[in-house]
């Protein structure tokens, strides 16, 4: 919309790029291969001894640690091709690998949460189905507890530090690993103690915890798909960064939204509409550089420079091109000797009409009565015409 100068970047290809992607990805596989490995481990001593310590709420949870282990899988293969630098077909990288598999994790946890919860109610309304769990499944459960946290924090921070939905979509499956073995723990404990229901209903605890992390994430992610905008504080601070440059009048249209890691910006801002084409290229490079140093979410920009404001409209919409202009004017100007000296023709599109602007070299006049004249004759041939109503004014500059 509107008019102006279009300036776009693709995500810079140097160390903070490829380089930065290299260590995310590195960092992202350390922590998620030790997770795996700890989820192998604990699915496995779970689900033997939820059978062998007749706890349903264990095998449940074992089988939590299972779909752990699988969407670490999911996450090294997100991670990888994720992280890989923009192509042609992909001019703005492959983030969106990460969004969409974080979308795959949620699903998957929510689809293994109805598992659990449609198992424990038909052991609810068969109560010879409940099993009678013991220390065992006690011992193993808070073992869990203790090694699920653990690797939470641990994957937590790099997912910090990366700026990493996908990671922090990990930690949060850990964490939610983590928690249902402390329900686990309950219900283990209260069939201990002559409950036999409550470790199905600690299974049911468990399945409702991981539906809602589950369904969390794939909104979330989802949200992203759409290109739902940066954080609003994000924005603001885009905002200031914009309009902390000299040269810059005002802005409108702002808009940003998120790809993976990554935001993305585009602005319309508000210069003299006097001033060059490459001091305006000048100013919009200026505001992408003071974004991505303010912003360090911020990874591309685009900025279109405009000289007056097309928020609403775009007045100049429909006026005629420079090669049809410059036509009418040698039309209208073919008997003045002057215009035969025109060195330089400026047109400024400015509320709907087009001003234009000539120079003349003073050498080619008698006198400054004569080059006053050839100005005068120049304004009155080409203004003032039905057929050059588009013309606002003709300023002639002599040098």
């Amino acid at each position: 919309m509107g008019h102006g100068h279009h300036h776009h970047h693709l995500p810079d290809a140097d160390t903070s790029g490829g380089g930065r992607h290299d260590a995310r990805y590195k960092e992202a596989r350390k922590v998620t291969l030790i997770g795996s490995v700890v989820d192998l481990l604990l699915s496995v001593a779970k689900i033997v001894a939820g059978y062998i310590g007749n706890s349903q709420a264990l095998i449940a949870d074992g089988i939590h640690s299972l779909s752990d282990l699988a969407t670490d899988g999911v996450v090294l293969f997100a991670m990888k091709h994720g992280s890989r630098e923009a192509d042609e077909k992909h001019p703005y990288g492959h983030a969106r690998i990460e969004t969409l598999a974080t979308i795959i994790l949620g699903v998957a946890l929510v689809g293994i949460a109805i598992g659990i919860a449609w198992d424990a109610v038909l052991r609810l309304r068969h109560p010879e189905l409940l099993m009678h769990p013991g220390w065992l499944a006690l011992v193993v459960a808070s073992i869990s507890i203790v090694s699920k946290e653990a690797i939470y924090h641990y994957t937590m921070h790099v997912a910090n530090k990366w700026n990493s939905s996908l990671l922090r979509a990990n930690a949060w499956h850990s964490r939610s690993d983590a928690i249902s073995s402390v329900i686990v723990v309950i219900g283990v404990v209260g069939s201990m103690s002559g409950l036999l229901y409550l470790d199905a209903v600690a299974a049911i605890g468990v399945a409702l915890m991981v539906a809602w992390i589950g369904a969390k994430l794939a909104w979330h992610s989802a949200e992203e798909l759409i290109d739902i905008a940066m954080e609003p504080k994000q924005v603001e601070q885009i905002r200031r960064s914009i309009q902390s440059v000299d040269g810059v009048q005002a802005l409108h249209m702002l808009r940003t939204r998120r790809m993976g890691d990554s935001g993305l910006a585009d602005v319309h801002i508000l210069v003299n509409s006097r001033i060059s084409v490459s001091e305006g290229h000048r100013i919009s490079d200026m505001v992408r550089t003071q974004i991505m140093q303010d912003v360090q979410a911020v990874t591309d920009v685009m900025v279109h420079i405009d000289p007056e404001d097309d928020e609403q409209t775009a007045p100049s919409t429909g006026l005629p091109l420079r090669s049809e202009v410059l036509a009418q004017l040698q039309q209208h100007w073919v008997n003045i000797e002057a215009a035969q000296y025109i060195e330089e023709t400026v047109l400024h599109y400015l509320d709907g009409k087009i001003h234009v602007e000539v120079s003349l070299p003073l050498s080619h006049m008698s006198d400054m009565e004569a080059a006053q004249a050839a100005a005068y004759e120049l304004r009155q041939q080409a203004t003032g015409q039905p057929e050059m109503n588009h013309i606002a004014e003709i300023v002639v500059r002599f040098q």
